[in-house]
C-alpha cells in the first residue's frame, strides 16, 4: 500500500443508518481511509448487496476488511466443528472478495490445554487447505489470523508472525491492545518498534508496507483481555504507538476496535499525523 490509512471496526456510530453503505459514506466524510466490515455473528450479505458496497467503496476511495465471525475454532475437536469453522473463513473471504475488500481478520482457534506445537501445526494445516481452496477460486484476498488477547486462545504474535511466513496467502492481523492485554507489557516506543523489528526480520518489508493492525484501549486481568475501552480512557500508549507507525515508515490500515469507533480512529490518524510532521 502506498500509504496508512486509519478507520473504524465496523458502522461508524455517527453514520446516518446502521448499513454499511451509511458508513462507508460516513467514513469517507469524516476523512478516514478505510472501515473493516463486522461479520462476528455470521456471513450474512447477499451476492447483490456486497457488489453495491464495492461500488460505494470504490467511489468514495475507501478500503475495505472483514472480520470473520467469532465462533471458529480450526483447533476444534469434532470433524465437523473444523469444517464448519473452514466454511466460516472461506465464507468472509468470498464475501469480503465481492465487496473489494483486500484482507479479512479471525482469530483463528483455542488451544483446549493442547500443547502449543501440536495446535500451530493443526491451524497451519487448516490454513493451508483454506488458502488453496482460495486460490482455486482466484480469490486474491489476505487471510489474516489476529494476535489474540487471552492466554486460552491461539495466536501469540510469535504464532501469527510464524504461519505468515510458512503458509502462502497468511498474513498477520496484528492487534496490539490484544497483545498488551495478554502480556500485561508491550506498551511503549521501544517496544512497538521491536514488534514491527520482528515483522520486518521474519516476514521482510513487504510485509511492514501491507500491514493489518487492530488498535483499541483495553482492560486486562490475569487471564488477558476483559474488554475494548476508548483510547483515552486506557494506558495503552498511543502516542508512542503512531510515532513508531511513523519511524517505522508502517503501511495499510488501522483500523480502531474501541467502543467509540470512529473517534479513536481520528485520534490515531490525527496523533500519526503530528508525528509525522516532526
Amino acid at each position: 500500500m502506498e500509504k496508512l490509512l486509519f478507520g473504524p471496526a465496523g458502522v461508524p456510530h455517527s453514520a446516518r443508518a446502521l448499513s454499511t453503505s451509511a458508513g462507508i459514506e460516513r467514513v469517507a466524510e469524516l476523512g478516514l481511509g478505510c472501515m473493516e466490515l463486522e461479520f462476528v455473528r455470521g456471513v450474512k450479505m447477499s451476492r447483490e448487496a456486497a457488489l453495491m458496497v464495492a461500488e460505494i467503496a470504490n467511489s468514495k476511495k475507501i478500503i475495505l476488511t472483514a472480520h470473520g465471525p467469532y465462533f471458529i475454532n480450526l483447533n476444534a475437536r469434532e470433524p465437523e466443528k473444523i469444517k464448519a469453522s473452514q466454511e466460516r473463513v472461506l465464507q468472509t473471504a468470498r464475501i469480503t472478495s465481492l465487496c473489494g475488500g483486500v484482507s479479512i481478520v479471525f482469530h483463528a482457534a483455542f488451544y483446549l490445554s493442547d500443547p502449543p506445537a501440536k495446535v500451530y501445526n493443526q491451524v497451519k494445516k487448516q490454513l493451508q487447505q483454506i488458502t488453496s481452496q482460495l486460490r482455486a477460486e482466484d480469490n486474491r484476498v489476505w487471510v489474516r489470523p489476529e494476535v489474540t488477547g487471552k492466554a486460552s486462545q491461539f495466536g501469540t504474535l510469535e504464532e501469527v508472525i510464524e504461519l505468515s511466513a510458512e503458509v502462502e496467502g497468511i498474513a498477520p492481523c496484528i492487534d496490539f491492545a490484544h497483545w498488551y492485554a495478554r502480556t500485561a507489557k508491550f506498551n511503549s516506543y521501544d517496544e512497538f518498534m521491536f514488534i514491527f523489528k520482528q515483522v520486518e526480520n521474519k516476514l521482510g518489508r513487504q510485509a511492514l508496507d501491507n500491514m493489518h493492525i487492530h488498535v483499541s484501549g483495553i482492560a486486562y486481568g490475569k487471564q488477558g483481555e476483559i474488554k475494548h475501552l476508548n483510547l483515552t480512557e486506557s494506558d495503552f500508549n498511543y502516542a508512542d504507538f503512531a510515532r513508531a507507525l511513523s519511524d517505522y515508515k508502517v503501511k495499510g490500515i488501522v483500523i480502531s476496535e474501541s467502543p467509540n469507533l470512529e473517534e479513536d480512529a481520528l485520534l490515531l490518524q490525527q496523533t500519526y499525523k503530528a508525528a509525522s510532521h516532526h
